[in-house]
């Protein structure tokens, strides 16, 4: 456990009473550690199979999420200046004083409109359409957010992974307990398609456009019959779905429920119409 974690976790547990004398280590330590969130040395989520607890692989960092919670408790809303308007907010913009020297620096393309919170890691190579990144989240390398999409608060979102125009990959504060949202790397999120709820998305699988998936969605496999949740198994190709409801209490058929269903593995056909144009990448 290293010094910031101790105090991140100390002060953690008496939040409701923090005072006067304490509060500038704690503030220290929580800024530290979001500054290294934000330059993508410490990740809420890391691919750890080998680690007990993993899930799919995959370990949460607990103690981060509490370092973004207690920044919020430990600041107040000031008024800063983006675009043609004021806003007033507790985290800064990751971008806000940046000039042509540090976005060079950073890799990245970043188009007007888009919007990146402080504490948010974007890799070289990411394209960044009109879209939002909260605090903590993760974006890999060679992805692209589109237009309109928004990436919650620490949701992972791994290598050359296309985000389409109007998608929602959900974000996770509290309850802390909650895992965030995973999408590994090479994946292919439709347009206006939904993930939230900590679901984990495995690599190189596409999800059709208007796929919603949350921790309780029945995920089922057409050829198999194996049903998932919370987890959609690599290189899946995922559509809207319904599965039978319960009959009535007057014998009638009772109304299908929403699901998934994986209908094939993804094959060079789709991947073809799926990937990212090199084009895009180019600075």
């Amino acid at each position: 456990m290293s010094a910031n974690q101790a105090i991140i976790e100390s002060a953690w547990e008496h939040r409701n009473n923090l005072t006067g004398t304490e509060l500038p280590p704690i503030k220290e330590a929580v800024t530290a550690t979001l500054q290294e969130m934000d330059a993508g040395q410490r990740r809420v989520a890391e691919y750890r199979p080998d680690q007990p607890g993993a899930v799919h692989g995959w370990v949460v960092n607990q103690w981060l999420k509490k370092a973004v919670l207690l920044y919020f408790k430990l600041h107040d809303n000031v008024c800063m200046a983006s675009g043609p308007q004021n806003h007033f907010d507790k985290v800064p913009l990751k971008t806000s004083q940046w000039e042509a020297p540090r976005f060079r620096e950073g890799g990245f393309r970043m188009v007007p409109g888009a919007t990146v919170r402080a504490g948010a890691h974007i890799a070289p190579g990411v394209v960044l359409m009109p879209s939002f990144v909260n605090i903590g989240a993760f974006v890999d390398s060679g992805s692209m957010i589109d237009t309109w999409a928004t990436v919650g608060s620490c949701a992972q979102i791994g290598k050359n992974v296309h985000i389409s125009g109007g998608t929602g990959i959900g974000g996770v504060l509290e309850p802390l307990q909650a895992n965030p949202v995973i999408i590994e790397d090479e994946c292919f999120i439709g347009a206006r398609a939904e993930v939230a709820e900590g679901v984990i998305v495995g690599r190189g699988a596409v999800l059709s456009m208007g796929v919603f998936l949350g921790a309780s969605t029945r995920i089922v496999n057409r050829e198999t019959g194996a049903i998932y949740q919370g987890y959609v198994p690599p290189y899946s190709v995922v559509v809207s779905g319904t599965m039978p409801g319960k009959p009535l209490p007057n014998g009638q058929p009772g109304p299908n429920l929403y699901c998934a269903v994986i209908v094939k593995t993804v094959d060079a056909q789709t991947r073809a119409k799926t990937g990212i144009n090199e084009l895009l990448r180019e600075f």
